[in-house]
């Protein structure tokens, strides 16, 4: 369905024809032998890693690492050992980022190979493990490990820091006229640790193409850290988070469309529901009950003088998107997000925005 301006549907919930590009797939559970491939490169699989090379030197009682549990060493940790810690230690990390890297060269490989990534250009790697420098390190000795095996695939890492992406991406699956006029929209980010809202500040007036869209405002709910909780817990709290938001934006002289876009993990369906994949969010989140657009349309009916429209998409889709300015030069490219588990879209250029 078009606007009558010829620039595309208007918005569904999880999509596959999207104002610039085709969601060609996304939420693929690609099985081998030994289970799902995606399990094999998230960041519990790089934390298993760092503990079985620990576990070859504390054999010895030479561990650089000592007592700590490899899941309490912090992100920050590992990144400052590569630059100025312990020569042990560091090999410790650079050992298990090699482990990492060899596996994580085969799920791409694996990937390409499915009917769906063929002829991909170029795969953008997002998620949590890429915020640091252990993940770029990865990443970067995977794309190496590619060239060897004589793979003509560019790799990327996401231009906007991974929590921001989340969120960002949110505007590209609007069409453009719907967001003409006003300076910014509310976006959800849903994660299996972390739940995220912003405001994301849409810059139309420096680029039409979004490029400068930025998050102005962002909270944090890291709902992973609480025992018990359920799936109203979270709606409760994701529905307070907004209200904060539009509150905050009501103080200031900023128009904020009524629209918020959510990024959610596993597979969406047109009606909003979450057919599979939200497996690690608090509660039954694939109930046939339960849809999340509907439950954020009822706590927000309105956002200023208009109704609230919600539309959600794929968490791995949305954080994919907000790299559409940087990737002009490619056709059909992905994304791999690696957090708690592995986010993938693979996605063709439809056409570029008008300036």
């Amino acid at each position: 369905m078009t606007n009558g301006k010829g620039e595309g549907t208007l918005p569904t919930h999880g999509a596959k024809t999207l104002p610039s590009v085709e969601v060609d797939s996304y939420n693929l559970e690609i099985e081998d032998e030994e289970g799902f491939i995606g399990d094999k490169a998230s960041k519990g699989t790089f934390r298993r890693m760092l503990d079985e090379v620990r576990g070859v030197l504390r054999e010895d009682g030479e561990d650089p690492f000592g007592d700590k549990d490899s899941e309490e060493i912090s992100k920050k940790k590992l990144d400052a050992v590569l630059t100025k810690g312990d020569a042990e230690a560091a090999a410790v990390v650079q050992s298990a980022i090699e482990r990492f890297a060899q596996q994580l060269s085969r799920v791409v490989r694996r990937f390409l190979r499915h009917k769906s990534w063929q002829e991909t250009e170029c795969i953008v790697f997002g998620g949590g493990f890429r915020a640091g420098r252990v993940g770029e390190l990865a990443i970067a000795r995977t794309g190496i490990l590619l060239k060897e095996k004589g793979i003509d695939v560019a790799i990327e890492l996401l231009h906007n820091d991974p929590d921001e992406a989340g969120l960002i991406g949110a505007a590209h699956l609007l069409p453009p006229w719907m967001v003409e006029g006003y300076d910014g929209i509310l976006a959800v980010d849903v994660g299996g640790t972390n739940i995220r809202t912003g405001m994301v500040k849409l810059n139309l007036g420096k680029e039409k193409d979004l490029s400068k869209a930025s998050v102005h405002e962002m909270t944090l709910w890291r709902h992973g850290e609480q025992d018990g909780l359920g799936r109203d817990d979270a709606i409760g709290e994701l529905a307070k988070m907004l209200k904060a938001l539009i509150k905050d934006t009501d103080k200031s002289t900023m128009k904020l469309a009524p629209v918020v876009g959510i990024g959610c993990p596993g597979l969406i369906r047109e009606d909003g529901r979450i057919e599979r994949g939200a497996q690690n969010l608090p509660g039954n989140w694939e109930s046939s009950k339960f849809n999340l657009p509907k439950e954020i349309r009822e706590a927000i009916p309105s956002i200023g003088e208009h109704e609230t429209l919600v539309v959600m998409h794929n968490d791995a889709v949305v954080q994919g998107l907000s790299e559409l300015p940087h990737l002009a030069a490619y056709k059909r490219w992905g994304v791999l997000t690696i957090g708690t588990g592995l986010g993938n879209a693979r996605f063709t250029t439809r056409k570029k925005r008008k300036s």
